[in-house]
């Protein structure tokens, strides 16, 4: 299985800062040694061209000059510097190439990415620029140019904070289906309404989690026949997460990993792995959280190629 990263982009954040850049470096080593399998690639950068599939060329400007305004820069919540820049075009970067690899082999991913806060034209919650709308997007306009039939992609964002930027984004764009499980008191505290929203109370565990999940899955499936998947799987419903609010223990989340992947299999559809939020009070929680997804993620990739080799003649 395919992996994309941009860890070697580290953003000089001031001494105290709450985002735990350390976790996807950590993350990286802990697949290298874990998943000796798994083909890790650095990810390459998102041109304007693509960012601009999914965000208005004056923010996309901005943020490459360091012209932000001094409160949109507060709502990102990164000071500006050229590796903020770098690092936000290849985390758009990485899920495009992992959805190029999805669409021909199954199961690819992001070691990163997930940054569902970003809007059209504004940054929010330590996102800058959207990655799963651009890859959908560009994954869209290259199935077009080849069949001339629009891609029906999915996200299916199980962050624990609401996918604001993500529904903002493909609001008015039937061709898209967005989904968020999220807590309902929690960060951003006016959500942007998506095709199916499922709020969950402070402290939900794992089993009310998971029959709300198979219930999300199932109006998904009956509402829209999708075409590519793009999942968040954030680690930050984890019961030891600092923003997170909810209570899932190790167990529930590898349960929810297996419900998105076989829900996606049992239908064929390709997905793209993204690792979205995770803000564990020790950030090995929020790492082991994450090995656990792309355990369950490459098991997945290997019934793609089991599928396409009994298919030869």
């Amino acid at each position: 299985m395919q992996a994309f990263y941009a860890n070697h982009f580290v953003l000089p954040l001031p001494e105290g800062h709450r985002f735990p850049m350390r976790k996807y470096s950590r993350l990286r080593e802990r697949l290298a040694h874990e998943l000796p399998g798994l083909q890790m690639q650095p990810a390459p950068a998102a041109t304007d061209g693509e960012l601009a599939l999914a965000h208005d060329p004056a923010y996309i400007q901005a943020v490459q000059t360091g012209t932000l305004s001094a409160q949109m820069q507060r709502e990102i919540g990164f000071p500006w510097s050229e590796a903020m820049v770098a690092r936000s075009r290849r985390s758009a970067g990485a899920t495009i190439a992992a959805a190029r690899v999805a669409l021909s082999e199954g199961v690819a991913g992001n070691l990163a990415g997930g940054t569902h806060h970003a809007g059209v034209a504004q940054g929010g919650g330590f996102c800058v620029f959207n990655d799963a709308a651009v890859a959908a997007r560009l994954m869209q306009a290259e199935r077009f140019r080849q069949t001339k039939r629009v891609l029906q992609v999915a996200v299916i964002d199980l962050d624990v904070h609401q996918g604001n930027g993500t529904a903002q984004i493909f609001a008015q764009d039937p061709s898209v289906f967005t989904l968020s499980l999220h807590g309902a008191k929690n960060f951003p505290f006016r959500k942007v309404p998506g095709d199916l929203d499922v709020d969950l109370p402070d402290g939900t565990p794992d089993e009310p989690y998971l029959e709300a999940l198979h219930q999300a899955l199932q109006t998904l499936g009956d509402r829209f026949d999708a075409e590519l998947i793009i999942y968040l799987a954030g680690a930050d419903p984890h019961e030891g997460d600092r923003l997170g609010r909810l209570k899932l223990s190790y167990d529930g989340l590898i349960a929810r990993d297996r419900a998105v992947m076989d829900w996606a299999w049992q239908r064929r559809i390709p997905l793209v792995l993204c690792m979205a939020g995770g803000y564990g009070h020790d950030i090995e929680s929020t790492v082991q959280v994450q090995v656990h997804t792309w355990t369950v993620a490459q098991a997945y990739w290997e019934r793609w190629g089991q599928r396409w080799q009994n298919q030869r003649p």
